[in-house]
């Protein structure tokens, strides 16, 4: 009887080792404009989590329309939920709007001190543009990306689209917000990436 009380006290311990609140601060991709919440990819990573039996509270913190300057204005209010994770998805509505790079950069960059400052751990999705937007900025646009994964070891998922974007039959009719099953690929994309990292010891996250 001892011996088993002790397996269930370990086993209590694991799990609150592992729970962790993640919260995906993004735009209308992470808001899931045209689709249901629930439909919305930080939904259906609760979703895997919970079919993982993986003790995650995944929080959409997405604004339709928010950019990388908006989000920096978010931190302050979203640390205060303790979360241990944030997933950044934010910068398209940067590159759509033509903003500079280096502003989006910059912004970026402040977010990952402030809210590691906090405590909180972080993470972002890379963003890419139609080939529309002529490739100087579009290259300079994207490479803003691993330039701050790189200068402040923040892991980075390439592109949060990847798979989806520019696929039409993910995506709904204006090209560039995923359909319901476009969600669910993106969904599983971050959830691969961020679920190591989560479970990570403490120490190799830092």
């Amino acid at each position: 009887m001892r011996s088993l009380l002790t397996i269930i006290v370990l086993w209590s311990i694991a799990v609150s080792v592992h729970a962790a609140t993640i919260v995906c601060l993004g735009d209308s991709l992470t808001a899931g404009h045209g689709v249901d919440e629930d439909q919305a990819f930080p939904a259906v990573m609760q979703r895997l989590a919970v079919a993982d039996k993986l003790d995650w509270t995944v929080v959409n913190a997405g604004v339709s329309g928010d950019t990388s300057a908006g989000g920096l204005r978010r931190v302050a209010w979203l640390v205060k939920g303790k979360p241990d994770w944030v997933f950044i998805a934010l910068g398209a509505n940067d590159g759509l709007r033509g903003q500079p790079a280096n502003a989006t950069h910059d912004n970026l960059v402040a977010m990952v001190g402030r809210f590691r400052a906090a405590g909180v751990k972080v993470a972002f999705g890379g963003m890419r543009l139609p080939t529309n937007y002529g490739e100087d900025y579009r290259t300079a646009f994207a490479a803003v990306f691993p330039q701050v994964a790189q200068e402040h070891a923040v892991p980075l998922l390439p592109f949060l689209l990847e798979g989806v974007g520019g696929v039409p039959r993910l995506n709904q009719a204006d090209g560039i917000h995923p359909t319901v099953e476009g969600q669910e690929l993106l969904a599983r994309g971050v959830y691969a990436f961020l679920r190591p990292l989560v479970e990570a010891p403490a120490e190799s996250t830092k």
